[in-house]
């Protein structure tokens, strides 16, 4: 696959006027290269603002959760269809940080993810282990698990607009990061998972990107692996130098 996409999740980072220099900074430095496709997923507040910025740009925008009602008193919450009015294209479902501090299951996960695609919303699905379960020799039982149950009832039509991300919890935001080999392992496995629920041909045209302190330095030989297509950046996408020799160092 000669595709890639490389995401920039910013978290609880940059206030309006930080979101709007990040933005300006990334559209301004980044050349359009048809292989690869760009996300920029920052925080509910700078959506709308950074929808406008990227207009005409082929930087595309994402948001980093929602709810999977329409509407109603879910207090805090943000539905499918607000995320589509502010001009996102994709959302961000299943990330270790909402698994393990707000405590989303896999089945709160799956009916996101249905929202999601039922409302023409792209998703880039997260899974991956922990440290006690890679070092118990569970992972490949952990990445089953979690794609079989966040798949559920989805279709193999629907899977064109469903990127996986593969993120070993143990690596994110700890500036470890699993080896290009690790990586490779993970990805291959969780390929040969999706075969086994939908085909091989989906497998084969399925986006399975990774994500775990990617930076400048390791992001070429992760990239340079045959199972990895693309990379979810956390720390490093908040600085628009090291997020755009991310994306350059895709060959």
């Amino acid at each position: 696959m000669n595709k890639y996409v490389i995401a920039g999740n910013w978290k609880m980072n940059n206030d309006l006027k930080e979101s709007i220099t990040l933005v300006s900074e990334i559209k301004t430095s980044l050349e359009k290269r048809e292989n690869i496709d760009v996300i920029l997923c920052p925080p509910f507040t700078s959506l709308e603002t950074a929808s406008a910025l990227l207009k005409d740009s082929h930087i595309k925008l994402g948001a980093q959760n929602m709810h999977f009602e329409d509407s109603g008193a879910f207090t805090g919450e943000i539905s499918a269809k607000m995320l589509k009015s502010v001009g996102c294209e994709y959302v961000i479902l299943g990330h270790s940080e909402r698994r393990t501090i707000f405590n989303e299951t896999d089945e709160v996960i799956n009916k996101k993810i249905k929202k999601a695609l039922s409302e023409n919303l792209k998703v880039i699905f997260c899974i991956g282990e922990t440290l006690e379960e890679r070092e118990k020799g569970i992972t490949n039982s952990i990445l089953e698990k979690q794609l079989k149950n966040g798949l559920q009832d989805i279709t193999s039509s629907q899977m064109d607009e469903l990127i996986v991300a593969y993120e070993p919890v143990w690596a994110i935001g700890t500036g470890k990061t699993a080896s290009p080999q690790q990586a490779e392992e993970a990805h291959n496995f969780i390929r040969s998972i999706i075969s086994e629920i939908f085909s091989d041909f989906i497998a084969e045209s399925t986006i399975i990107q990774y994500g775990g302190s990617v930076k400048p330095d390791n992001a070429k030989e992760l990239m340079g692996q045959d199972n990895i297509n693309g990379a979810l950046v956390g720390g490093a996408c908040l600085k628009s130098k090291s997020f755009v020799e991310i994306i350059n160092a895709v060959n």
